[in-house]
């Protein structure tokens, strides 16, 4: 059992005769105000990628540099609990690395709106600090970066959890769920969004998380089945 395979990295842009990859799905909605205030762009590398949870003008698929995207951070709400934390990604300072994800444009009131909405989601419940980074979108007429804020979870936070092997990532991420659904959703989406929407780039530790739960599925099931089929069976009475 085994999903498609990953691509060989390339940070820049799409190498030659590469198919174009399908454009993400139209903005969930659109603010247009005359106020003079710049437009907001925030980095999404997680969940922020196919959910965002608040409004936005646009959106675009791009990277940053500098960075590793790690499932090092644990979340006893959104992906666990308290008794079973899942794992979430946070970024790592890496300087030759590059991390794919989605830029939203937020412009007038959906600044505050947007800001208010992500303090709690990011900041309060999953223990995430803001930085300032440079947005490398991935479309070819894309001449300078744009400076992005993105939400990152040091280790110096409580809920920070650090290296482990894939294998051991994977059975954590297979026996957690929480407020926002099972982290084996979590860890598929985001594998998916990677494989569909930045079909150019690696990102080996994720990938290898994937493989690695994949693997461990089939026994999972085998032995659920096995329960369930023991559980039916009537037990001899002790004479």
């Amino acid at each position: 059992m085994k999903r498609d395979p990953q691509r060989p990295q390339e940070c820049p842009g799409r190498p030659q005769g590469q198919p174009e990859p399908p454009s993400p799905p139209p903005p969930s909605s659109s603010s247009s105000s005359s106020s003079s205030e710049p437009p907001l762009w925030i980095f999404g590398y997680g969940s922020l990628v196919w959910r965002p949870g608040f409004e936005f003008t646009s959106r675009k698929v791009g990277f940053i540099r500098g960075y590793s995207r790690r499932f090092w951070q644990g979340d006893t709400f959104h992906r666990g609990s308290e008794k079973a934390p899942g794992r979430v990604v946070t970024l790592m300072e890496d300087g030759g690395a590059c991390t794919w994800g989605v830029a939203y444009e937020v412009c007038g009131e959906q600044i505050a709106a947007s800001l208010q909405y992500l303090n709690m989601r990011e900041a309060v419940l999953g223990g995430y600090d803001t930085k300032l980074v440079k947005f490398h979108p991935q479309d070819k007429d894309a001449e300078e970066p744009i400076q992005a804020l993105v939400y990152i979870a040091t280790p110096q936070n409580p809920s920070y959890l650090g290296p482990a092997s894939e294998e051991d990532i994977a059975a954590q991420i297979m026996a957690s769920s929480g407020c926002a659904g099972h982290n084996i959703e979590y860890l598929l989406r985001l594998a998916d969004f990677m494989r569909y929407f930045c079909p150019q780039a690696e990102d080996k530790h994720l990938f290898s998380i994937e493989e690695a739960l994949i693997s461990i599925l089939p026994c999972m099931c085998h032995t659920e089945e096995t329960l369930e089929e023991t559980s039916g069976v009537p037990q001899k009475t002790k004479s």
